[in-house]
């Protein structure tokens, strides 16, 4: 990798998992799509008396997360969640994870039939810096937040906060929240987001 290449700083999960954290009534029932090792889901239920459920892919996390007590599903998020009813839960989480599935707006669709309220955390691509890199060297951006070369990265889709207001309409989710994260800050109400954000947390509730 080319040691000129720009470097964002470095999101922290710490970060997002408070920004979520603050979003949600204590007492609900939470979801988290692609859980990981379950460290959001220990938290919500030690530190706000959350009813919690992961869905996780990688059996390393799964167990992980199990280690911390928490009940995890194995699924695939691409291939749809059968297992769980509809309105099944109060929340539904998916942090840093729908530019890596290979249909978002399906994923989010079922996220709109298992959940009234759905947190979503995406980068957002169309950061300043990212701009500026992909026009002056000519290749594609490689970031402390995208820290990955174009042959093997996990991220499947380039989207802005732009184009995720307009996925999130497609769905016919409105859109409660918008709190873009710029130098690791939270910034309600931000002047030209579009532009100065690393990525963004949204809030969205199902409209029927």
């Amino acid at each position: 990798m080319s040691s000129q290449r720009y470097c964002m700083p470095d999101p922290m999960l710490g970060l997002n998992d408070k920004l979520i954290r603050d979003q949600i009534r204590p007492g609900s029932r939470v979801v988290d799509l692609g859980c990981g090792d379950g460290r959001l889901l220990a938290m919500l239920r030690d530190e706000h008396g959350c009813s919690v459920q992961g869905v996780e892919l990688d059996q390393e996390s799964i167990e992980a997360a199990i280690s911390r007590g928490v009940a995890v599903i194995r699924a695939d998020l691409d291939r749809g969640l059968d297992d769980i009813p509809s309105q099944s839960f109060d929340v539904a989480v998916l942090s840093q994870t729908l530019q890596q599935v290979r249909q978002p707006k399906a994923v989010l669709e079922e996220m709109y039939r298992i959940a009234r309220w759905t947190l979503v955390v995406v980068p957002n691509f169309a950061h300043w810096r990212v701009r500026w890199q992909a026009l002056s060297r000519g290749r594609a951006p490689v970031t402390s937040e995208l820290p990955y070369e174009w042959y093997n990265t996990p991220n499947l889709h380039v989207m802005s906060m732009t184009d995720f207001r307009d996925l999130a309409n497609v769905v016919k989710f409105r859109i409660d929240k918008e709190i873009p994260i710029i130098r690791r800050r939270a910034v309600r109400h931000a002047w030209a987001a579009n532009l100065r954000a690393e990525s963004a947390l949204y809030v969205l509730e199902r409209t029927e």
